[in-house]
């Protein structure tokens, strides 16, 4: 296999990529789907949980994507990713603030000196569908403007009807516009149909020069469901025994409370290893999960749960 995949990377004609992502081992599905299930029963001890919930927190992308956001919506979602509890300084930051990017410039100036980084989703998101030239130019502008990460989509039509290569080449191409920015390259997994496409879109991906591979827009039911989770954690788990580099995984879309969020990190764990245990590898994309995390923090250090309107609405 390490040596199929440096062939694919090396020449990635459509041929090429076809023979070695249909090459790939089939996912049993009905197997998946039970091992997810099973990973989702097992309990986490209260010494633990306390820092399973930090480490949820700091690996939110704190994300506001709507035709509504403002400078001034931009500017408080930036306020709480830096400091989510004001009344508890010991509450970390969330990773980073995802946004348009046309309001990049806007939440870098907001978390400047925090740590926090800024994403933006570009590539035409939500669908993927414009000339390539409109992708690179969005994708230069959010970096231009200070974005550290971008998030790409795919071209799913492109995927389903085998032409790997196209997507191949705009997910490189898009690498490169990146400059020092990360990119995550979201699959949008509830159009793909089949654990086995997630399984070849996860690698080809990867092959292409990704250093996330991330599931859902969070515009498209089914999102980051358990099964999908796991292959794409398979899959970055397998890349790096094949190839040795390490790509993240982020599921985003349909995590809203701490206990999906600590079985996600059970997931982790237990597939891919505790070395994906870390916000540099593993983020969370969610609008209404980190106030769950910190209700949940704040009965573990008082003993009672705060009100739901006892934190900022996102």
């Amino acid at each position: 296999m390490p040596q199929t995949a440096s062939a694919a990377e090396q020449a990635p004609t459509n041929r090429a990529l076809r023979e070695f992502l249909h090459g790939l081992p089939g996912v049993d599905e009905v197997g998946a789907r039970e091992r997810a299930a099973g990973l989702a029963t097992r309990s986490v001890k209260t010494t633990a949980k306390a820092a399973a919930l930090d480490l949820a927190v700091r690996m939110v992308d704190l994300t506001t994507l709507e035709g509504a956001d403002t400078p001034g919506k931009v500017r408080a979602l930036a306020a709480k990713a830096r400091r989510p509890d004001p009344d508890d300084p010991s509450a970390p930051s969330a990773a980073a603030v995802c946004v348009y990017s046309d309001l990049v410039g806007v939440a870098v100036e907001a978390l400047r000196g925090s740590g926090v980084g800024v994403a933006s989703v570009a590539t035409a998101f939500p669908s993927g569908r414009a000339p390539l030239e409109a992708k690179l130019a969005d994708t230069r502008r959010a970096v231009a403007d200070g974005a550290t990460e971008i998030d790409m989509v795919i071209d799913r039509g492109a995927f389903l009807s085998g032409d790997y290569r196209k997507v191949h080449e705009e997910i490189t191409a898009v690498k490169q516009a990146c400059g020092g920015a990360h990119l995550k390259v979201i699959l949008e997994t509830g159009e793909l149909a089949t654990l086995d496409n997630v399984r070849r879109a996860s690698w080809l991906a990867m092959g292409a020069g990704a250093d996330f591979i991330k599931t859902s827009t969070g515009k498209v039911a089914p999102a980051a469901t358990p099964p999908v989770v796991l292959v794409m954690l398979e899959a970055v788990r397998g890349h790096r025994a094949a190839t040795g580099r390490t790509v993240g995984v982020k599921p985003a879309g349909g995590i809203r409370t701490a206990k999906d969020a600590v079985r996600n990190l059970v997931m982790v764990q237990e597939v891919a290893g505790p070395r994906w245990l870390d916000p540099a590898l593993f983020r969370i994309g969610a609008s209404s999960l980190l106030n769950d995390l910190l209700m949940q923090r704040s009965k573990l250090r008082t003993g009672a749960y705060a009100g739901p309107d006892y934190f900022t609405i996102d």
